[in-house]
């Protein structure tokens, strides 16, 4: 039986658990992210940084461009410029996303409110230091706002993430 040192034994385990590592997660790709085509947090931060752009552009019910958004309509344009094709439903977005603890949302994750008894019926974008960008409602426009509001602390749900 052939003697191996101790540094080369454990060179040999570090390789075999990196090894196990990349078998394990190779199978992550084949989850929600990847059905969405191409999510990274650059995405994200890109995709908070069109939203933001857009403040002051009309509520439009069904809107998807900058002529007029409704709040899951941002989403969907803020991402595809960024590279990611979403689709244009808050529940759809609620169920390609992943739900995150309230205190550790990053730039460009989702967040989700309950408006008029309806859960999942209204999503910003969040853009850090508890603010988030979303179309309102009709008569409106784009705006920030932040989640320590009392009308928005009273609806949020949650913080999702692809």
């Amino acid at each position: 039986m052939m003697k191996i040192d101790r540094n080369r034994w454990r060179g040999l385990l570090a390789l075999a658990v990196i090894g196990t590592a990349a078998i394990v997660f190779s199978g992550c790709g084949h989850g929600r992210a990847a059905r969405l085509n191409g999510y990274s947090y650059a995405v994200g931060e890109k995709a908070a940084d069109v939203a933001v752009t857009m403040v002051g552009k009309p509520y439009r019910y069904g809107g998807n461009d900058p002529s007029g958004f409704d709040c899951s309509g941002l989403v969907q344009y803020s991402y595809r410029s960024a590279g990611m094709k979403l689709p244009h439903s808050t529940r759809l977005l609620k169920k390609h996303t992943t739900a995150v603890r309230k205190r550790t949302p990053r730039k460009g994750d989702l967040v989700f409110f309950k408006q008029r008894g309806k859960s999942y019926s209204h999503v910003g974008i969040y853009v850090g230091r508890n603010r988030f960008v979303h179309a309102p409602s009709t008569g409106k426009t784009i705006r920030i706002d932040s989640l320590k509001n009392s009308y928005w602390k009273r609806h949020f749900l949650n913080a999702r993430r692809f």
